[in-house]
This record gives structure tokens, C-alpha cells and sequence, in this order.
């Protein structure tokens, strides 16, 4: 009886996540929906700028309103910025970028090659917790992840016979689910820590807030979160998905099985060769203190380390660019499928023809999300949020899990972490301060509500790129999809994190090096 309770149960959660699905996609096409979406924006904007909504910044002390989109000044806006905010949105240079060397590297056949290799050096039995693993340790390179492997996630899966779509979403779930964890240090850090240092001042003028604030914490949600996410791909969301119907997909390469041939070891060879001396060129660049990818001022002053290399982190994409060339060509020319430079031009003009659909999406999406920044109305719901927290009245324990909830829910209307903090820390953190709970603890308390949804927000910069790669393996796929397909995902996460950090505060384990818990001023 037990059983089927259990069964029943899972069957009823499945029946939620196929009617999630089966609303999504009845929407219009992803690119007629973000245009929809852009001109909801602009209704939206004038709309609550009638009812007189504002709020009141926590930071600067002025009065936030609305902005009417409808207005003369702003319908000139709208169309003089077009270009700009096509031009200027971040994921499309990116994608296109690191995709001019991505295609020299998958029409060579070095990722089926290395794909298949890998396949069989990793047990089947690891080989979600490998996707999962990877995608979580990607922001050690900032917003690559989203580019590289999630589709790489999708190949891994299709390569032994699993859904593609399972292994996209298993990566993508890593990759912007687990964005704020990692082994090391990320570019993440240092700039939730400069505003949570700000904040704090309020209270303790002097206070600071180091980049290593959560650094133990986070270390610990990087194992539990790979668990997490291998759970959630083989209990929910592969069950789901079933066969993968090949006859649905595009442009997809083939990844066949068997033993390699004696061309493709050759070119394997040829491509490690070719890693080694990136590596080798990196560190040389990097790691001496007058290499040319370090700040020399921010070395003389003596600078944290994490600022000495801030030319070598700007500089990530071209970086990834340049090396998948460099490894696609290393292995073209030794496994002969590469014989000259029109060979290698005519790759890289596939990997970027690909990118059609995407790029209009991308257009729509752009004007979607700079009219939602400029009417000012995820600005007002973010601090209407953050002081209906306030007035609840919660202490303790449910005070801090609380605040998570809020920073989740706000998280599906402001999509960047820095700019959700730079408006949420000015409140909680003195807030809280005064309650004896320390800056650091804060910090940690955001960042595991401010990861957990961001795989099911379309206003997420990258959502749009990773409906693209969903289409490529499936043409039906759109929003609903990978809503449905993330929303498992963002549940547990959101639930094993928050039981992560009550277990944490009530042991009094240290969040990072010198990081207290608690605040006695």
C-alpha cells in the first residue's frame, strides 16, 4: 500500500510537470512570445505608472516610479535603442564568439571523438554527476558554461543513447542553478562581497566583507548540489522525457560507438598535444607577476589576486574561442579531416549558420528585457518585496529562510545577482545585523535563493540561448519544455540547499575563512 502511494504520488508530479509542459508550448513561438513580452513590458509600464505604484530605494533614499514606455520620450527611446539593445546584449556576442571555434572542433570530429573516449573512461553510472559536476565548476569562466556545455551536456547523453534533452537540462541545471558554487574563487565573489561590505558599513562603519566569505559553504554546495541534480535527471526528469525521437532533430552531429580508429587516436593525440601548450601559454601569461594578462597596477599596489587577473577573466571568451580552434585544427589536420584553411573557414561558417533562429530570438529577447529594466517595475516589485519581509515579523532560523524565498521569488524579475543584491543588501543586511546575524551569513542566505530559480526565469539572459540548443535536438521544443524540464531542478535545489544552510547556522559551522555567523557590534 505504501508503494503505491509512493507511485501515486509520482505519477501525480509527473501528470504536473506534463500539464506545465503541454500550457508552455501552447504559447506562441519563443520568438513571437518575447516580442509579446516586450509589448506586455510596455503595457505593464504604463499601466501601474496610472495606479501611482512606486517604492522607496533602500540605498539611495529616493523615490522610485515608473516608467511610462507609452510616453513620446520613450516610444523614441524604443526605436533609437533598437539596435543598441540587440547589439549590446550579453549572451549574443558571447555565443557567437565562442561558436567560431566550437565549430571548428565539432565539424572536425574532435568533440564526437573525445565524446566517445570519454564515454567510455566514465563509468555510465557517473556519467550525470559528471554533466551535473561540470556545469556547477563552470563559472570558474564566468557565463561560458551556458555556451559550452550545456549543449556539450546534450551530446554526452545522445552519444549513449539517453535523451539529448536530459543531458542539456542536467548541465544547464549545474551550470545556472549551481552558478554561485564552486571549488575556487569565481568573478562572482569579490562583487557580492564589495556590496555586502557597503551595506554593513551602514551599521559598523570599518565592517568588511571578504571575497572568502563563503568560500567553506560553498565548497559543501558543489557536492551537494551534483547530487541533487543526478537525483533530479534520473528520478524525474529522464523518466519524462522517454525516447528521444531522432527524426525531431536538426543539424545535429552524429556520435557513433565502437572503438576508434586508428586517424581518430592520431588526432586525439595531436589535440591533447595542443592542450597542453594553451595551458602552458595561459600560465605563462598568468601566473607570473609581469605576465601580460595581469594588472600591473593592481600588482604594485598589491591587490588581492583575484583583481591582479582581471585581464586574463575579461578576456575568457576569445580565450575559449581561440583554443577550441586551435584543438579543432590540432585534430583536423592529424586525423585528415582538415587539409587546408578553406577547411577550417568553411567549419567555423557551419558552427555559426546554426545560429539563424537564435539570433532573431535574441533580438526580441533584447527588447523584452531592457523595456522590463527601463520601466522601473522589477525595481518596485524587488523593494516591495524586501520590505514585506520586514513586516512579517519572523526571527530566527525562519527569518533567514524567509529571506531566501523572497530573494527566489524576486529572482524571476530581476535576473542579474549583482543588481538584486546591490537593492536587497542596503536592507537585509543592517537589518539583520541588528538581529546579531553577520554580513557573511546574509550573503550565504542569498546566494541560495538567488541560484535556485534561475533556471526557470525567461528573463534570465541565457534562457533564450538554451531554448535554441533544446531546438536543435528537438524542433517541438519551447518554453514549456524547459520549464518543465528545469522546474524539478529549481524545487530540489531550492529545498536540499535551504536544509544545507538551517543544518550549517544551527551546527555553527564556519561559512568561510574569519567568516562569523553571528554579529555582536
Amino acid at each position: 500500500m505504501e508503494n503505491a502511494t509512493v507511485a501515486e504520488r509520482r505519477s501525480l508530479l509527473l501528470r504536473l510537470l506534463d500539464a506545465v509542459e503541454r500550457i508552455g508550448n501552447k504559447l506562441p513561438d519563443p520568438i513571437t512570445l518575447f516580442a509579446l513580452l516586450a509589448l506586455g513590458a510596455v503595457l505593464v509600464s504604463w499601466l501601474v505608472t496610472v495606479l501611482g505604484v512606486s517604492a522607496v530605494h533602500p540605498g539611495t533614499g529616493e523615490t522610485v516610479t515608473p516608467v511610462n514606455l507609452l510616453s513620446a520620450e520613450q516610444i523614441r527611446r524604443m526605436f533609437t535603442q533598437a539596435v543598441a539593445n540587440f547589439t549590446a546584449f550579453p549572451p549574443l556576442g558571447l555565443v557567437i564568439v565562442v561558436i567560431i571555434g566550437i565549430g571548428v572542433t565539432e565539424h572536425s570530429g574532435l568533440v564526437g571523438t573525445a565524446l566517445r573516449r570519454l564515454v567510455s573512461a566514465v563509468p555510465e553510472s557517473l556519467l550525470t554527476a559528471t554533466v551535473v559536476f561540470a556545469g556547477v565548476m563552470s563559472s570558474m569562466a564566468v557565463d561560458a558554461g551556458y555556451v559550452v556545455l550545456t549543449p556539450l551536456g546534450a551530446l554526452v547523453f545522445a552519444s549513449v543513447g539517453r535523451h539529448p534533452l536530459a543531458g542539456l537540462a542536467a548541465a544547464f541545471a549545474g551550470v545556472s542553478g549551481g552558478f554561485s558554487a564552486n571549488l575556487l574563487i569565481t568573478s562572482l565573489d569579490p562583487l557580492l562581497s564589495g556590496l555586502s561590505t557597503q551595506a554593513a558599513q551602514l551599521v559598523a562603519p570599518g565592517y568588511e566583507v571578504l571575497p572568502t566569505a563563503n568560500y567553506y559553504f560553498m565548497v559543501a554546495a558543489v557536492f551537494l548540489l551534483t547530487a541533487l541534480g543526478t537525483f533530479v535527471t534520473h528520478r524525474f526528469v529522464e523518466p519524462r522525457m522517454g525516447v528521444w525521437d531522432k527524426s525531431q532533430a536538426t543539424d545535429v552531429p552524429e556520435v557513433g560507438a565502437g572503438e576508434l580508429t586508428d586517424a581518430e587516436r592520431r588526432g586525439l593525440r595531436a589535440a591533447g598535444i595542443a592542450g597542453l601548450v594553451i595551458v602552458a601559454t595561459l600560465a605563462i601569461l598568468v601566473v607570473p607577476s609581469n605576465g601580460l594578462l595581469r594588472n600591473p597596477e593592481a600588482v604594485a599596489a598589491g591587490q588581492p589576486y583575484y583583481l591582479q587577473i582581471q585581464p586574463f577573466l575579461a578576456s575568457i571568451v576569445p580565450i575559449l574561442m581561440a583554443s577550441f580552434l586551435v584543438l579543432g585544427v590540432a585534430y583536423g589536420v592529424a586525423a585528415g579531416t582538415i587539409r587546408s584553411d578553406k577547411d577550417v573557414a568553411k567549419m567555423s561558417a557551419q558552427g555559426v549558420s546554426v545560429l539563424g533562429s537564435y539570433i532573431v530570438l535574441a533580438f526580441f529577447a533584447a527588447q523584452f528585457i531592457a523595456y522590463f529594466n527601463w520601466s522601473n517595475v522589477g525595481l518596485i516589485i524587488a523593494i516591495n518585496g524586501a520590505e514585506g519581509l520586514q513586516a512579517i515579523g519572523l526571527s530566527g532560523t525562519p527569518l533567514l529562510l524567509g529571506f531566501i524565498l523572497v530573494t527566489a521569488s524576486i529572482n524571476l524579475f530581476i535576473g542579474s545577482a549583482s543588481a538584486k543584491w546591490a537593492i536587497m543588501a542596503p536592507v537585509f543586511v543592517p537589518m539583520l545585523m541588528l538581529l546579531g546575524y553577520s554580513p557573511e551569513l546574509v550573503q550565504a542566505a542569498y546566494r541560495v535563493g538567488d541560484s535556485s530559480t534561475n533556471i526557470i526565469t525567461p528573463l534570465m539572459q541565457y534562457f533564450p540561448v538554451i531554448i535554441a540548443f533544446a531546438q536543435k535536438w528537438d524542433r517541438r521544443s519551447g518554453i514549456g519544455t524547459l520549464i518543465s524540464a528545469m522546474l524539478p531542478y529549481s524545487v530540489v535545489f531550492l529545498i536540499g540547499w535551504g536544509l544545507m544552510f538551517t543544518v550549517w547556522v544551527t551546527l555553527g559551522l564556519p561559512l568561510g575563512p574569519g567568516a562569523p555567523l553571528e554579529y555582536t557590534p
